[in-house]
C-alpha cells in the first residue's frame, strides 16, 4: 500500500468513525453520470470501455452502502432520452446493463427494476425482469435499478395506473376527483412501499436532478461531486454521508 492509499485508508476511517447510525440515509439515490467523459479523458475511442468501468463501480457502491446501514439504493443507469442516442452506442451500453445486472444477481443481491420496461428492447426487459423474480426474496439491501427510466414518465405511468385500477372497480373519473390525493399516486409509483430517496448523489460535475425521481425527491438532500463515476471513491461516498448528516432537514417547516 502506497503512502497516499495510506492517507485515504486513515481519512475514510476518520469520516467513517463520525457517522452516526441515526444520520445514515435510509434511501440513496446515484445518478452515475460521466462514463463517457471518463473513457475520453483516457484516450479511449470506445465510450463503452467507460460504460463498463462505470459498471464495475456499482458493486463497489452497493457495498459502501450495506456497510454504512443504507436499506435502498437507487442505481440510474438509463434513461429513457437516453434510448435516442445511436445505435452504435446504445447496444453496446444495454448490453453492459444486462451483464451488470446479472452479476449483481449473482453476487446476491435484491434487484428491483425501476422504469419503463416497455420502452426497452425485450431482450434487455426479461433481463431485468428474471433479475426480480430470481432476487426478489433475499433479505436486507434492495437495489432499483433505474433503467429506461425518466421522472416525467413515471408519473405519468402511475396516473395511468390509478386510473385503471379505479375503472377496474367501477369508478368515474368523477368519484376519482373527488377523493385523489397525493397518496394515491404515490401507491402507484415505480418505487412504491419503498421509503422516498433521503440523499441524490450525481457525480461528473452536473448540478442537476435531469428528470432523475422527480416525485420522490421533493424532500431529499442533493450531493453533486467533479469526479466522472468510474472515479468515485468510497472517500467521496463517506463526504457526502458527512455533508448529509450536518444538514437540518425541515420538511418545509
Amino acid at each position: 500500500m502506497g503512502l497516499r492509499d495510506l492517507v485515504y485508508r486513515l481519512y475514510e476511517h476518520r469520516l467513517e468513525s463520525k457517522l452516526s447510525k441515526d444520520s445514515i440515509p435510509r434511501h440513496v439515490g446515484v445518478i452515475i453520470d460521466g462514463n463517457r467523459r471518463w473513457a475520453r479523458a483516457m484516450g479511449m475511442r470506445d465510450v463503452a470501455s467507460g460504460h463498463r468501468k462505470g459498471a464495475d463501480k456499482i458493486s463497489e457502491l452497493l457495498g459502501w452502502c450495506r456497510e454504512t446501514g443504507v436499506e435502498v439504493v437507487t442505481v440510474w443507469m438509463l434513461s429513457n432520452d437516453n434510448l435516442n442516442r445511436p445505435k452504435e452506442e446504445l447496444e453496446p451500453l444495454l448490453r453492459i446493463i444486462e451483464d451488470v445486472t446479472q452479476e449483481l444477481v449473482d453476487e446476491g443481491w435484491r434487484i428491483s427494476p425501476v422504469g419503463a420496461l416497455d420502452l426497452l428492447p425485450a431482450r434487455t426487459a426479461n433481463v431485468l425482469k428474471n433479475a426480480k423474480e430470481a432476487s426478489s426474496h433475499r433479505p436486507g439491501l434492495i437495489v432499483n435499478v433505474a433503467v429506461g427510466y425518466g421522472g416525467r414518465r413515471e408519473i405519468a405511468d402511475a396516473v395511468r395506473s390509478l386510473l385503471q385500477e379505479q375503472a377496474s372497480r367501477g369508478a368515474s373519473i368523477e368519484d376519482l376527483v373527488e377523493v385523489l390525493d397525493v397518496e394515491h399516486i404515490a401507491e402507484h409509483l415505480y418505487t412504491r412501499g419503498q421509503p422516498d430517496p433521503d440523499l441524490l448523489i450525481r457525480t461528473s460535475g452536473e448540478q442537476r436532478l435531469s428528470g432523475f425521481m422527480l416525485w420522490q425527491s421533493a424532500h431529499s438532500e442533493f450531493y453533486f461531486h467533479e469526479a466522472y463515476w468510474p472515479d468515485f471513491r468510497r472517500v467521496d461516498f463517506l463526504r457526502a454521508l458527512r455533508d448529509y448528516a450536518a444538514r437540518h432537514r425541515r420538511y418545509g417547516s
